[in-house]
């Protein structure tokens, strides 16, 4: 269309669009102001009439462009009443492209520039390229005026008063009541250049929009940052403050710059700063550059704000930040415009590193109550409307705490406005109950006509989203279609502001409303939008965390959208979303569905406390009570929140989650920023357990919010405010609350520099908190007085158990009379005592006031306290100053104070003068344990026994015990009374007044003194040793540290026979450490003799003295001959028996000579020990001389040339000695050399040789050296890792030895000569080749050269080859063999080959034949061959893990073959295999043609139905068969009806196993009458065949009949004691019987008696375990089996001896074994049973485990040890042993022991205490599995 047709054909359509304005200009300013932000409507438009005002402004529109001018038109025609005709032609026209036209272009260019360009802004140059022009000053300073005004104008344009859209109320834009603005302190760390929210705001000082820019400094620059959540109104703030400067309230700035950090992301060029003013903002009429200098010379008239920095922290590219960022950080540095304030607003996260450390920190806590109450009068003006709204949130908490968010409530009174008029009371706010359901009633409200068009709405939500995907907050015309940009003013969900990006660009901006309002839109579109489906939908569900990520590549702007996702999934506003899903009710339902199951999934997982909170959001939106208690639930006990900002709102909502909890929770705030009515939240939280903030916000008035929401809190235990400003005003509302909270058990207010009035004021509360166990009042200084009157307090106050103040703590604990058992609330820095576990009947006090500059007349006033209260556990005056005077007057006191535990009174100045006052005020003392003086460490400790009738029991003392942690050989454990003066400076004179002060204390009991760290040298030495024969029998002496000289140190071993109570002696000469101890070392130094806590403890101590001898540990001492003479003349007057452990860095031969000669002169002498002393090569020589020099030694032991060890026999001992040369430096030639010494050398034992450094030439040389060693019994070589060379030995010639050589790595040269040894070493009978790299053809050569006289010889050879080899090669490898092959088994899982050869060599001799796990090949027509060649008479066969079910039977036809071949076969095995029903069938067959079989096993085989008939009817006709085993072969009664008809016919039947056959009661019928013919039957397996006791009285009836019978094995049947009594009486008669296994069975007494009756004289093995046997039944059995010279096993473990005496009055010479696990035996009855084990003497292991044994029965195990020559293992698991009867073990090792390992798995014994037993002892084994490791050698 043209322009002429034009105006004629839509003259009049023009005419009726400004008619329709001019009605309502109103309306139209605000849309020009929505399309056109910058637009001028003020005075220069005034002159026009209206109509040509309108025209003026749609010209001003329609040069906007197409997209624009149809927006327009869009809202016309939906908000203002216009004719349908009318909107017809106006859509039709204008509202498309087609009608977009110039005409009106055109019209609008005719007019003058003044008029069509009416805003503020000016055509300008780029202020970068303008020329510098000079000015005078006058010309400048007007400039500058102009300039100034301008922007005083365009703030007042841009920020003055709105205009009010369509439908919404005046107050909608004009309402602004300014939030609760806090300081707040945050360590800005410059050189993170990060604040991570981490801030501590202050309480109880609001701060002003004035006081805003008063900082802190008054150079540099002035920063201020403004930090909020999102909604709290920092924005809005902003535009305030533009606002009040335009209307002239900030006066102290000249010139205020707003940018929005949104706006200025999409420059991306650098600017300058006068471009980011004048080109950005707003720029000067001419001469920019005089603008900008006065600027730069009034700067600290400048304000600039940024807002939104949060969105600024993003990368903008590879180079780092955009140039904006770089511009504000210059700002705020002082290097750009220095001295002008800079104030940025952000949410909490991190911010960038340009803010510097001093500046200052405002933060926005939202809305309080008063504030809500204000905003809400302001909204509402109309009266009934206001009262109703304000009426409404007082009723609605919920609506209120969301409220406290100005946006929020801000929507809640847009809500309040459109619902209340058409509803009842308490309606309106019912449709409110979320945030969700606010926005979507805000939606509705603002429909001017109260219609809301779907598509529209989803169409904008669609427009949203993908701005949230993006991270697109503002959008152009081109990014949303003129009717939804329409629809969006329409509805007031789009604003509209002008975007620069440079100089002459600009264009109109959009942005919702509010971030929050897009996030709302956009769940919408995906909650109802046909286009999203379930999947995309659920991806939309997260938590996000509460710290902005500044590291993403762009803004996360969907904050809450997952909680709006949550709440449309409510089922309330099903309806809603369905009416946008056009009906589509099922879609929305599902998608609702998909929300609340993603929300339940996250529920259950461990989140981190924001998330959580974001979760309680989520969860609270959906209103799904189910949700909220699996929510509720799932939240873990122990809930932490630290170091993130918290809302009123979100503890409401947390508050309402926990509402759906049962279980109690405990809620931690550190450090969370939190307003000061967030307490109000908690109201009625019955949850909620304990309850801790710890925060500088925290003040009065958080204190008094508090205070009225702790007595709501029915469950509240704990309550902590700790690190707080509170005063005594909001202490005094906490003190009057916390009456009303009875059942709190903790209260604690730390660090809050509370005045000494106020810790007085909180005191008095105690007496009303009945359930109280801890109070901390730490952190608060108090004064001396104050603490005294805290003192009276804790002694007066009942339930007090403990005060505690050093420095800064200040602590009580507290004992409720109530509960008379419960432990208190240990507090992790205080070290509790047992009596404060005690009730309060029998209260006890601890007081401990450290450091409190307490002085002696307040130790005279603490005194007088004390004396009038209750018995004290434990005081500590440490670090005052109570000096000597003070020190007495405590000391004095201490007896009359009753104190039960701990007296310390370290660092108050005490004197040496001092030290004998204190030492003769306390030596009357009986309770007095332990005083420990340390004058130069300060220390002054006494430690206190209990009076008698205040000990504790048995129990609680043998704990006590338990938990001690084991003392190293040159420690002491504490003692009845020890007396500690270390570090005194005491010297000899001081020793005689010193031991008449101690002489007091000496009559008290066993006394242990410590002299160490003084002065006293030789002189004191020398006098000390005349003086303590007067202090009667000490316990320990400890003289270390005392610069005594080597003289006077081997002088003391004289008192070894001047003091009967010295025992050892340990001596580091060059350390100077001196100690001398008694026999006393353990539990007995504890009971002060026999005591009642200690049956055993009058045996126990005649133990320690008969088996302990006294013992001279001499270490660090330069050993040269005359020293080890003059201490061996020393010693030799010393009782016995003695150990000798002497250590030094290097003893020289002449010194070891001196020594070994001394050695006959010292008969009492038991060890000779020299550890880390350095010996020369000659000394193994020196030593092996002593076996013949000294005729008393039995063992030496040379592990190296730093290690010797010499072991001395009693007269009573036998003969033997064991050699240990292992670790040295031998090689070849050294070992060669001993080896021919070896027949001269006694040694009877063992000689270990490990660790040597030999080759294959040793080895070798071993075999050669065998025929020259006749008592050589074993000898084993590993020359691998293991290095092992070992020789066993025995007493006389023995026949029968054994050799094996492992790891040898033999060459084809070594082979020759291996075979000759062993061809001359005729008594070996045996060699293993473990890994000696012998390859078959190698090992052919051996077997062929071997050759000897006569006799047998065994070779096993285990190579890695061996499991590759065919059969056929390894036949072939043995028929090379010199001897005869007699015997030949292969095993292909052990890699071994073993042949058995006898000589001389004979062509017939019977052949036994072992595969396990073998191939058998396809060659079986070779192999057949093969087999008749090697072993032409094969009388044995054995097959074990063979597979005969593959290859279509060809295997089992081969064995079929090979069967009917073996004519002379007479054992068949055939073990763990896998056979066919075919191959059983070839099997059965082959079997059938062996006449000759004697031996048949089948056992372990799974045969089915079958295969196992078949193989019964083989044994038909086998009448010359004697062992029989079918063990494991399920046995139907076919197939047992087969088996008995076969067994009736064998009469030379021997051996008879049917293990786990199924036989049951009629199986046991038929198969003992089958058995009747067996006379010649020895052995009877019937075990875990469900026998009860109907088939063994079957089975009893023959059982006489069988007089052979050897052994019977009834194991694991079912047999009652009825059928056990029948079989009792029948066993009687079976006279022959050796082995007897009934275990469970429930037999019961009855059997047990009926056995006793008359056991079998040849029994060896009872087996009888978990058969129901009580006491009198097993004690009738072992009184049965006394002195039976047969027996060497029995067995009654799992059943119940307790309270019966196990004992045997005779030997029994051959028991090797006794079992008695699990059978309740105690310490009461142990004694008597270690007894009987020494009449044992082949015992080797007995097994104890699971018993009730303690400390006292191991005292009795370890007497019994060193009795026991061939014990070797004892087993102890899971019994009552603590540390303590462990050490005793190791104790009794120690004094020569056979034993390989005793087992302690499971007891008391804590694992450091282990690891230094296990170090100790290394047969002490504490481990789960059992590492039993080899013997010692030579034991």
């Amino acid at each position: 269309m043209d322009p002429v047709d034009l105006q004629l054909g839509n003259k009049n359509l023009w005419s009726c669009l400004v008619r329709l304005l001019s009605k309502d200009p109103e309306w139209l300013n605000a849309k020009m102001k929505f399309f056109l932000p910058n637009t001028d409507l003020d005075s220069r438009n005034e002159t026009l009439d209206p109509e040509q005002r309108v025209i003026l402004q749609l010209n001003k529109l329609h040069v906007q462009g197409s997209a624009t001018w149809q927006s327009f038109i869009h809202c016309v025609c939906m908000q203002l009443e216009v004719p349908l005709e009318l909107e017809v032609l106006l859509l039709s026209t204008f509202g498309c492209d087609d009608g977009f036209t110039s005409q009106l272009g055109a019209e609008g260019k005719s007019l003058p520039e003044s008029q069509l360009h009416q805003g503020l802004k000016r055509p300008h140059q780029s202020c970068g390229s303008s020329p510098r022009r000079k000015q005078c000053r006058k010309q400048q300073l007007e400039l500058a005026k102009k300039y100034l005004q301008l922007l005083r104008t365009s703030a007042q344009q841009r920020y003055g008063s709105r205009i009010p859209g369509s439908g919404q109320p005046h107050a909608f834009h004009q309402v602004y009541v300014p939030p609760i603005l806090r300081r707040a302190t945050a360590s800005l760390d410059t050189q993170e250049g990060a604040i991570m929210g981490d801030l501590k705001v202050e309480d109880g000082t609001d701060v002003s929009i004035s006081d805003l820019f008063n900082t802190r400094v008054n150079k540099g620059p002035r920063v201020t940052v403004l930090l909020g959540k999102a909604g709290m109104g920092k924005t809005t703030l902003a535009h305030r403050l533009c606002q009040k400067w335009a209307e002239g309230h900030l006066d102290c700035f000249q010139a205020l710059f707003l940018f929005e950090f949104r706006q200025l992301n999409l420059i991306t060029r650098f600017l300058t700063l006068s471009q980011l003013l004048f080109d950005l903002y707003l720029s000067p009429e001419s001469d920019p550059d005089a603008v900008f200098q006065y600027l730069e010379k009034n700067a600290d008239q400048v304000l600039l704000i940024f807002d939104g920095l949060d969105e600024a922290l993003q990368p903008m590219g590879p180079d780092g930040p955009g140039s904006v960022l770089t511009l504000f950080s210059r700002l705020c540095r002082g290097t750009l415009l220095p001295g002008c304030r800079v104030m940025a607003t952000s949410r909490p996260g991190k911010l960038p590193a340009c803010l510097p450390a001093e500046a200052a920190m405002v933060y926005m806590l939202g809305f309080d109550g008063p504030r809500v109450e204000e905003y809400v009068n302001h909204f509402f003006s109309a009266q009934p409307l206001q009262e109703g709204a304000v009426a409404e949130l007082q009723t609605n908490g919920r609506l209120r705490s969301l409220c406290a968010v100005p946006a929020l409530c801000q929507v809640a009174c847009l809500c309040l406005h459109h619902l209340l008029p058409d509803h009842a009371p308490g309606q309106s706010v019912a449709l409110l109950p979320t945030m969700t359901q606010l926005y979507m009633q805000m939606v509705l409200a603002l429909s001017p006509r109260g219609h809301l068009p779907t598509t529209s709405l989803l169409d904008l939500g669609e427009v949203a989203l993908r701005g949230l995907e993006t991270g697109k907050v503002i959008f152009y015309a081109k990014d949303i279609a003129p009717p939804l940009i329409a629809f969006g003013a329409t509805h007031s969900l789009l604003t509209s502001f002008c975007v620069r990006t440079g100089p002459g660009h600009q264009q109109t901006g959009y942005a919702f409303t509010h971030v929050s309002l897009q996030e709302f839109l956009a769940a919408l579109h995906l909650m109802a939008s046909p286009k999203v489906d379930k999947d995309t939908l659920t991806q939309h569900v997260t938590l996000h965390s509460r710290w902005v990520q500044r590291t993403k590549a762009r803004l996360d702007l969907s904050d809450h959208l997952p909680t709006f996702l949550a709440g449309l999934a409510s089922c309330t506003c099903r309806p809603f979303l369905s009416h946008l899903a056009q009906g589509n009710e099922d879609c929305v339902g599902t998608k609702q569905a998909a929300v609340v199951q993603v929300l339940k999934k996250l529920a259950t997982r461990k989140l981190t406390g924001p998330k959580i909170v974001e979760l309680c959001h989520c969860v609270n939106e959906t209103q799904e009570p189910e949700l909220a208690s699996l929510t509720a639930q799932s939240l873990p006990y122990q809930l932490p929140f630290h170091n993130f900002p918290l809302t009123c709102t979100d503890l409401a909502t947390l508050t309402n989650i926990l509402e759906h909890r049962e279980a109690p929770i405990h809620l931690d705030f550190d450090g969370c920023p939190l307003e000061p009515h967030c307490p109000e939240a908690l109201v009625g939280c019955g949850q909620i357990e304990n309850l801790s903030f710890k925060s500088r916000k925290c003040g009065d008035a958080f204190a008094e919010a508090l205070s009225r929401s702790l007595p709501t809190m029915g469950r509240l235990q704990m309550l902590g405010l700790a690190g707080s400003k509170i005063t005594a005003r909001g202490i005094s509302h906490l003190v009057k609350a916390l009456p009303l909270c009875p059942q709190l058990e903790e209260v604690s207010f730390r660090d809050n520099q509370l005045s000494d009035q106020v810790v007085l004021n909180i005191v008095e509360v105690l007496p009303h908190l009945p359930r109280l166990r801890k109070l901390d009042l730490s952190g608060n200084s108090v004064c001396v007085s104050t603490l005294l009157c805290l003192a009276r307090v804790a002694v007066t106050c009942p339930t007090i158990r403990m005060l505690q103040a050093r420095k800064a703590d200040l602590i009580f604990l507290l004992s409720p009379p109530t509960e008379t058992t419960a432990e208190l609330q240990r507090a992790p820095d205080l070290q509790e005592s047992d009596g404060q576990r005690k009730g309060a009947q029998s209260r006890s006090l601890t007081l401990r006031l450290q450091k409190c500059q307490l002085q002696v007349h307040d130790a005279e006033t603490l005194i007088a306290l004390l004396q009038e209260g209750p018995h004290l556990e434990e005081v500590d005056l440490s670090g005052n100053q109570l000096e000597d005077e003070g020190c007495r007057l405590m000391a004095e006191a201490a007896s009359q104070l009753h104190i039960t535990r701990k007296l310390d009174l370290s660092d108050n100045g005490l004197s040496l003068a001092g030290v004998h006052c204190v030492l003769r005020a306390v030596s009357a003392c009986w309770t007095l344990a332990e005083l420990h003086i340390s004058l130069r460490h300060k220390t002054v400790v006494f430690m206190f026994a209990q009076e008698p009738e205040e000990q504790e029991g048995p129990q609680e003392r043998a704990a006590f015990l338990d938990s001690l942690m084991l003392q190293m050989p040159s420690e002491l454990p504490l003692s009845s009374r020890r007396m500690r003066l270390t570090h005194c400076g005491l010297q000899a004179k001081h020793l005689e007044q010193l031991c008449k002060a101690l002489g007091g204390s000496c009559h008290l009991g066993h006394l242990h003194l410590d002299f160490s760290g003084n002065a006293l040298g030789d002189e004191g030495a020398t006098r000390l040793a005349q003086l303590l024969p007067g202090l009667g029998a000490l316990q320990s002496l400890n003289l270390s540290e005392n610069s005594l000289s080597l003289d006077a140190v081997l002088g003391l071993a004289r008192c070894f026979s001047t003091l009967q109570w010295l025992f050892h002696l340990d001596i580091s000469f060059e350390s100077q450490h001196i100690l001398l101890r008694g026999d006393k070392t353990g539990r007995d130094i504890w009971t002060t003799g026999s005591s009642p806590d200690f049956p055993a403890g009058a045996e126990f101590l005649g133990f320690r003295r008969r088996c302990i001898p006294r013992s001279l540990r001499l270490s660090e001492c330069p050993l040269e001959p005359p020293s080890l003479t003059h201490l061996c003349a020393t010693l030799k007057e010393c009782p016995g028996p003695l150990e000798l452990q002497l250590s030094c860095e290097f003893l020289s031969d002449q010194s070891l000579e001196t020594l070994l000669d001394c050695l006959p002169r010292l008969p009492q002498l038991s060890l000779l020990q020299l550890t880390q002393t350095g010996l020369s090569p000659k000394s193994p020589f020196l030593l092996a001389n002593t076996l013949s020099l000294c005729p008393r030694v039995k063992k030496v032991d040379l592990r190296s040339l730093h290690h010797a060890t010499l072991h001395f026999r009693s007269n009573e001992e036998q003969e033997g000695v064991c050699c240990g040369l292992s670790a040295n430096l031998l090689g070849d030639s050294g070992l060669r050399c001993l080896l021919e010494c070896l027949p001269q050398v006694p040694i009877s034992g063992s000689l270990d040789l490990s660790h040597n450094s030999v080759s294959q030439e040793s080895a070798l040389y071993l075999v050669e050296t065998l025929p020259s060693c006749p008592r050589v019994r074993e000898a084993s070589v590993n020359l691998g890792s293991e290095q092992s060379f070992r020789i066993h030995f025995s007493k006389e010639d023995q026949a029968g030895k054994t050799l094996r050589l492992s790891e040898c790595s033999f060459r084809p040269e070594h082979v020759s000569r291996l075979a000759t040894g062993l061809s001359q070493s005729l008594q070996l009978t045996e060699l293993t080749l473990t890994q000696c790299c012998l390859d078959q053809e190698q090992l052919a050569i051996l077997l062929s050269l071997v050759g000897r006289p006569a006799g047998l010889f065994s070779l096993r050879v285990q190579e890695p080859w061996a499991d590759r080899a065919g059969i056929l090669s390894l036949l072939e490898v043995c028929a090379q063999a010199s001897g005869s092959v007699t015997e030949i088994s292969i095993s292909k899982t052990q890699q071994q080959l073993c042949v058995q050869l006898e000589f001389p060599r004979q062509e017939e001799n019977p052949v036994a034949l072992r595969l396990a796990h073998c191939d058998l090949g396809t060659h079986h027509s070779l192999l057949v061959g093969q087999l008749m060649e090697t072993c032409a008479r094969l009388q044995q066969l054995s097959l074990s893990q063979v597979n005969l079910c593959e290859d279509n039977d060809d295997s089992s036809l081969l064995l079929q073959n090979l069967l009917l071949s073996l004519s002379e076969l007479k054992t068949f095995r055939l073990t763990s295999s896998c056979v066919s029903t075919e191959g059983l069938a070839h099997l059965a067959s082959g079997l059938g043609h062996c006449h000759h079989l004697e031996e048949l096993d089948l056992s372990n085989n799974q045969f089915d139905e079958e295969g196992t008939k078949a193989l019964m009817r083989a044994l038909e006709g086998k009448w010359m068969l004697k062992r029989l085993d079918l063990g494991h072969l399920l046995l139907n009664s076919s197939a047992l009806t087969l088996l008995t008809h076969g067994l009736s016919h064998m009469t030379r039947l021997q051996s008879l196993r049917l293990k786990r056959n199924s036989i049951g009661d009629v199986g046991c019928c038929h198969l003992s009458e089958a058995l009747r013919a067996a006379t010649s039957l020895e052995e009877l397996d019937l075990s875990h065949n469900q026998i009860g006791d109907a088939g063994v009285q079957h089975l009893a009836t023959i059982l006489p009949g069988l007089p052979e019978l050897r052994k019977i094995d009834l194991s694991v049947n079912s047999i009652s004691p009825a059928g056990g009594m029948q079989l009792a009486e029948s066993l009687i008669l079976c006279r022959h019987l050796e082995e007897l296994m009934l275990g469970c069975n429930a037999l019961g007494d009855p059997t047990a008696l009926g056995l006793a009756r008359e056991l079998p004289q040849h029994l060896r093995v009872l087996h009888l375990p978990f058969s129901h046997l009580g006491p009198g039944g097993a004690l009738s059995l072992t009184q049965a089996l006394d002195g039976s010279p047969h027996l060497e096993e029995i067995s009654l473990a799992e059943n119940n001896l307790a309270g019966g005496v196990l004992r045997f009055c005779k030997e029994l010479p051959l028991l090797r074994q006794i079992d008695l696990v699990s059978c309740k035996i105690d310490n009461q009855t142990v004694k008597l049973l270690t007894s009987s084990f020494t009449r044992c003497p082949a015992l080797e292991v007995i097994l104890l485990s699971w018993n009730l044994l303690g400390d006292e029965a191991a005292a009795e195990l370890a007497q019994v040890l060193p009795q026991m020559g061939r014990l070797k293992r004892v087993d102890l698991e899971k019994n009552q042993i603590t540390a303590f009867g462990a050490w005793l073990l190791a104790e009794g090792l120690a004094q020569g022991s056979s034993i390989q390992v005793i087992r302690l798995w499971n007891n008391p014994i804590p694992c450091d205490m282990a690891q230094r037993l296990k170090s100790q002892e290394p047969r002490l084994d504490f481990a789960f599995f059992d590492n039993q490791s080899q013997a010692p050698w030579g034991t």
